[in-house]
């Protein structure tokens, strides 16, 4: 056999996914891969079953129908407070996960830098590699995620082109501050890079904090490429309905990638989801509402239980501290990952290792999501209660 590609050898494969496959093999409960275990809203539902009959059923303008276009663009306007073009300044990706990759291909070289925050969704290290860029890590310190400014400027020193930013972050919860993206933003203008941003938890901020899109900040639209998902928003990931925003000239080469990647995203899922895409103020509100309540209920099951975690500020994701488990004798010497698969067959609750997230060496952290019917957190609950046993 010819050799293969050498770049595969830099990245393993999805360690999240991985803990799906586990997960569902030892019939736990899966608080490892980010999805809800309940239905989108009727209205994308009842224009689904409509659409089945209507159609389209072919394929779609390569870079997203003009419906879906029109109602990207009428949302995220006001969401940035600035007149999107949807023609020119949108192109509709399968998930936000082929929007970043798209993005990636479209603005770095062989050889570019790209910084990426450490803990980091994992793909944009893979993404950087597949691009061809190398990636520059810069610390977000637990436990409240802080970074040190001079270090991304460093970066940029370096050579970095862009920086990858993840608002609200997955896995760790951060919010970044409104203050912090603007230093970030000067940053990029000052040494002429882009600022690639990942807003799939837009909507999922808990107050006190707010999220601020970085291209609404003074300067940024015309260097910020906004990737998003319409996945956690309605409670559709396996739809793969994703897209990006940019200046035009932006889009136009994001847009070449995308159609060789994929040709298009699903024309029948496109024109549903404009129903959703076009509900109300008081849907996001709503939703911001029963994922508050989600946090708040589960975070203090894992207290009443005496798991250590952080409160995230955003997303549906929390950080567990387990290192008064691996102090245990028999977890010695066992990995994060190790002690993950032990606890989804054992207790019956998966999750991820921290490591898969941080570039650090960091062995004592693991990720659970809450993104689950009330039903299902209490048996989470009941079932992580077990572990507590082992401490006594």
């Amino acid at each position: 056999m010819p050799r293969l590609s050498d770049r595969v050898n830099t990245f393993t494969d999805s360690v999240i996914r991985r803990m799906t496959r586990i997960s569902d093999e030892h019939g736990a409960i899966n608080l490892s891969q980010g999805f809800p275990d309940f239905d989108p809203p009727k209205v994308i539902m009842d224009r689904l079953a409509e659409v089945a009959y209507e159609g389209p059923h072919q394929y779609s303008v390569t870079y997203g129908d003009p419906n879906i276009l029109d109602a990207i663009g009428r949302k995220q306007s006001k969401a940035i407070g600035r007149q999107i073009q949807p023609d020119k300044e949108i192109c509709v990706t399968c998930g936000g996960t082929e929007s970043m990759m798209a993005t990636m291909m479209a603005i770095v070289n062989p050889g570019d830098k790209v910084m990426v925050f450490s803990p980091f969704y994992e793909n944009y290290g893979a993404d950087a590699i597949l691009s061809g860029a190398e990636p520059i890590y810069i610390p977000l310190v637990p436990p409240t995620y802080s970074f040190d400014i001079n270090l991304i400027e460093e970066g940029f020193k370096q050579g970095a082109k862009a920086i990858v930013i993840c608002n609200p972050s997955n896995p760790c919860g951060k919010v970044f501050t409104k203050e912090e993206l603007m230093a970030i933003g000067e940053l990029c203008i000052k040494y002429d890079a882009f600022a690639v941003t990942d807003e799939v938890y837009e909507h999922l901020v808990y107050a006190p904090n707010e999220h601020v899109y970085m291209s609404s900040l003074p300067g940024m639209w015309e260097r910020t490429i906004t990737c998003n998902s319409l996945s956690k928003t309605y409670s559709i990931t396996g739809w793969r309905l994703g897209y990006a925003i940019a200046p035009e000239e932006v889009i136009e080469a994001i847009r070449k990638v995308h159609d060789f990647l994929t040709v298009g995203a699903p024309a029948p899922l496109q024109e549903a989801a404009c129903a959703g895409l076009n509900l109300p103020e008081s849907y996001y509100e709503d939703l911001n509402k029963l994922y508050t309540e989600k946090r708040d209920y589960f975070l203090a099951g894992l207290d009443k239980v005496g798991i250590k975690h952080n409160v995230p500020a955003g997303t549906y994701f929390v950080m567990v501290d387990i290192s008064d488990f691996l102090e245990l004798p028999q977890f010695k010497g066992m990995t994060d990952l190790q002690f993950c698969e032990w606890m989804t067959i054992n207790i019956g609750v998966a999750a991820v290792p921290g490591s898969s997230f941080f570039r650090e060496d960091i062995n004592n952290l693991i990720r659970l999501h809450f993104a689950r019917e009330k039903a299902t957190l209490d048996e989470a609950i009941s079932r992580l209660a077990k572990m507590q046993d082992l401490l006594k």
